[in-house]
């Protein structure tokens, strides 16, 4: 006579688990935070800070945000022309599933929103996230060479930053054939995904400038805003809040990757900054995890709000 209830509550269960998972982790990581400092001293952080610089750096996170969105307006201008306020909350939605799943699995999203908002393939669109991840990371590491010339201002330094900076150039330049080669070397069943892979990147010369340009553009800024943060929160050396802030944005692009990035974005902003020159006696580690959960808090309301804004604009039909 219950039956369909427990199979409803059942199914209920098994489509929200992710989501459940996601809320008790985060109401974990509240308790954690009130356990180890204290959300009065958390919040004291913010009061000393000030309200203007932590709206104007909400503001440029969000900013970013936008760039990203004119980054896929590009790449996909027959199917996102005109709907750009659109495709801004598929980023969003995509962005937030991307912090609060765990493993990386909210990258799965993107292909499945483009195909059902813009008609975009699969394939195609997984492709295109593939490439653009790569720009992603790249720019990521260009940003690191940046806080390793603050460190470390050398002439030979600034050359290889130089060069790792110009590589995707070099890359897309070479593309024809490596892809050539590669359809030679492999087996059958890869050449479908080469040739994905291929479908992926830029359609030519300018598109190719543009894209990496907005992406360089905009890691740099965020970087920037992230590190001038921790500077403020914790008191450190520039090349120390350059490391944390690519410490804490590694660490959420790696696999091994927490829900809500909560424990792991924290622990990587914390190693950047050691290993940028942070002191790591006890009551400096105390000021710089303190001021680490803090940015992480920063990153994921600048997320909310993107999201809480992007929601306005009404799905596809």
């Amino acid at each position: 006579m219950n039956k369909p209830d427990t199979v409803t509550s059942a199914t209920w269960l098994s489509r929200n688990a992710m989501a459940l998972l996601t809320i008790i982790i985060l109401m974990a990581y509240a308790g954690f935070i009130q356990w180890v400092w204290g959300w009065n001293t958390i919040i004291l952080v913010w009061e000393e800070v000030g309200l203007a610089p932590i709206c104007a750096a909400l503001a440029l996170l969000l900013a970013t945000y936008f760039l990203r969105t004119w980054r896929i307006y590009d790449y996909f201008p027959h199917q996102t022309a005109g709907h750009f306020a659109r495709l801004f909350r598929v980023v969003q939605i995509h962005n937030l599933l991307n912090i609060m799943l765990p493993f990386r699995s909210g990258e799965t999203s993107f292909p499945l929103l483009m195909k059902k908002e813009f008609d975009v393939r699969l394939a195609r669109g997984t492709s295109a996230l593939l490439v653009m991840r790569l720009f992603d990371l790249h720019a990521l590491l260009a940003a690191a060479g940046l806080g390793l010339i603050l460190e470390k201002n050398t002439v030979p330094v600034r050359g290889l930053w130089v060069v790792f900076l110009l590589l995707p150039v070099a890359a897309f330049a070479a593309r024809g054939p490596v892809f050539k080669l590669a359809h030679h070397l492999a087996p059958q069943k890869a050449k479908t995904i080469i040739h994905e892979l291929q479908a992926g990147l830029p359609v030519d010369g300018r598109a190719f400038l543009r894209a990496w340009g907005v992406t360089i553009i905009n890691w740099f800024v965020k970087i920037a805003v992230l590190a001038w943060v921790l500077v403020l929160m914790g008191s450190l050396s520039l090349p120390a809040g350059f490391g944390g802030a690519l410490g804490g944005e590694l660490s959420s692009v790696l696999p091994v990757h927490a829900p809500g990035g909560v424990g792991t974005y924290p622990a990587g902003i914390t190693a950047g900054a050691i290993g940028f020159g942070a002191s790591s006696d006890e009551a400096a580690l105390l000021s710089l995890g303190k001021a680490a959960v803090n940015l992480h808090l920063l990153v994921v309301l600048s997320s909310l709000i993107g999201t809480a804004l992007a929601l306005f604009v009404p799905a596809r039909k």
